[in-house]
């Protein structure tokens, strides 16, 4: 039995290296999707002595099936966004205060108390459709941060303009946090120099812009709203947990998440750091779904453990996802 909290509480690389190889063997034994994934690669918990023997399983596996290691009801079901006709990919939640913990914890460790905050959230393509599991995170950092200003806008750009400008002039703290689109949109409609404000952008054009490069996205964003660096999110519908960076693209993990890297060409080949391949995630707070997650994105790890996003697979599926009808 894998109880949650000690997920929270690990404070080293010998934790989190012991707690992720018992939350392996777990859901080996618990996850009937996870396990059979691994027969097929005829790994089982006799094989696997270190993170990097782990099986990492296709994140497309969460649009095909019901990727759970719990027996207990789904409280939740968190789906991703998707264009007519796809096939959306479902996350089956079935402890919703291991999310929240995950999200409160990880912010606090980045950004400290966000009561200190007036939480000012951007986020339109998401409001539009049920299931978002930012929408949710969001929404409890505007009601926990007790400002009677913070809250969702969506549409009413000159709103937001005029509540920023009020909050700055009063030198109060704000995170704006919005999607790529949204804080374009925004700094169209009008040119800050912003002060006290932390702009954090969550990515995705969603279909309503031509995509950028991370570079010049920020460096319109930075132009825009007059701050020296943006922040950014990095989350996804199948994870419980984000990273976050500060700036420059350079992502770092909260202590019970990490990334490695695996050879594009070979999925089951994991890479040193500072080589560029395929993004694998450890998410422990996944304890109850999976946890080893292969995912479409490139990226390169660094030696202190920051990563980086480079892109996507070209190709829609992983090489290996086959090995289980789809």
């Amino acid at each position: 039995m894998i109880h949650s909290s000690d997920i929270f509480e690990i404070d080293s690389a010998e934790a989190f290296e012991k707690k992720a190889l018992q939350v392996f063997k777990f859901q080996f034994e618990n996850n009937g999707v996870y396990r059979s994934f691994c027969d097929l690669l005829y790994k089982n918990p006799s094989d696997i002595h270190r993170i990097e023997d782990i099986p990492f399983l296709p994140i497309q596996f969460f649009k095909s099936h019901d990727v759970v290691s719990s027996s207990a009801p789904v409280q939740k079901i968190f789906a991703s966004s998707g264009t007519t006709g796809q096939t959306t990919s479902k996350h089956l939640v079935t402890d919703l205060s291991v999310y929240e913990k995950s999200y409160e914890n990880a912010f606090q460790k980045f950004y400290g108390n966000n009561e200190d905050y007036v939480v000012l959230a951007l986020l339109p393509s998401y409001l539009e459709r049920d299931g978002s599991s930012l929408i949710y995170m969001a929404d409890a950092l505007i009601k926990q941060s007790k400002q009677p200003e913070s809250g969702f806008y969506l549409d009413d750009l000159e709103a937001l303009k005029n509540i920023l400008l009020k909050l700055e002039s009063e030198n109060r703290k704000i995170l704006l946090i919005g999607v790529s689109f949204a804080l374009l949109d925004l700094v169209e409609h009008h040119q800050f120099q912003l002060k006290s404000t932390i702009i954090m952008e969550t990515g995705g054009m969603k279909g309503r812009r031509k995509e950028l490069i991370r570079n010049e996205l920020h460096a319109i964003l930075k132009n825009g709203f007059g701050v020296s660096e943006i922040h950014s999110e990095y989350g996804m519908t199948e994870l419980l947990s984000q990273a976050y960076s500060k700036g420059d693209g350079l992502f770092n993990c909260p202590p019970w998440m990490r990334i490695l890297t695996r050879d594009t060409e070979d999925a089951l080949t994991i890479h040193d750091a500072n080589k560029t391949g395929g993004l694998n995630i450890i998410d422990l707070a996944n304890v109850n779904s999976c946890a080893f997650i292969a995912t479409q994105d490139l990226g390169k790890v660094h030696a202190n453990g920051s990563f980086e996003i480079i892109g996507r697979f070209d190709n829609s599926d992983i090489r290996g996802c086959n090995l289980m009808a789809l």
